[in-house]
C-alpha cells in the first residue's frame, strides 16, 4: 500500500492557516474541525505545520496565556514530508523515527494532503480486513475432492 492509497481512503480535506494567524484562532479551528494539525501556508506554499503538540508547548511556555502569539512563531518550519509513491511501511517508520503524528504529503512541491498516524492505521486495517476476507473465501471454496 502506498501513501496515495491512504490519501484516497482518507479523502482530500486539507486544513490550513497562515503564519500571521494567532494561536487562539488555530485552537478554535482545530477544535471546530476536530483535527490535530493545520498546515501553515504563505503565498501559496507550505511553510510549516502546527499540531496539538506545538499548541501545548506554546501554552506551557506562556503560562497558559499565550494564545495571541502568531502561528509563525510556534509552527514546525519545513516539516518532514511524505510523497505519494512512498510505501506504508516506510511511512510508518518515518513517522516513528521523526516522532511525527502528522505528515504533509507533497508531490513536486505541491501539497496533496496530510496523513495522520490514525489514517495509516485505518488504511492498514482496511487492507488487512480485505485480505482476510479473500483468504476466508478462498479456503471456503477449496475443492473437497481431487479431480478424477
Amino acid at each position: 500500500m502506498q501513501v496515495r492509497e491512504i490519501l484516497s481512503v482518507k479523502g482530500g480535506a486539507l486544513y490550513t492557516a497562515t503564519p500571521q494567524q494567532t494561536l487562539a484562532s488555530a485552537i478554535a479551528t482545530m477544535a471546530d474541525l476536530d483535527v490535530g494539525s493545520l498546515v501553515v501556508m504563505d503565498a501559496g506554499r507550505m511553510v510549516g505545520i502546527v499540531t496539538f503538540r506545538e499548541v501545548l508547548k506554546a501554552l506551557k511556555a506562556a503560562g497558559g496565556q499565550g494564545t495571541e502569539v502568531a502561528l509563525g512563531e510556534v509552527m514546525v518550519a519545513n516539516p518532514v514530508t511524505a510523497y505519494p509513491d512512498m510505501e506504508a511501511n516506510d511511512l510508518r517508520r518515518l513517522m516513528i523515527e521523526k516522532h511525527s503524528r502528522y505528515l504533509p504529503v507533497v508531490d513536486q512541491g505541491q501539497l496533496l494532503g496530510v496523513i495522520s498516524f490514525l489514517d495509516v492505521a485505518k488504511a492498514v486495517l482496511e487492507e488487512q480486513s480485505l485480505e482476510n476476507a479473500m483468504l476466508k473465501s478462498y479456503i471456503k471454496n477449496w475443492p473437497d475432492e481431487a479431480p478424477a
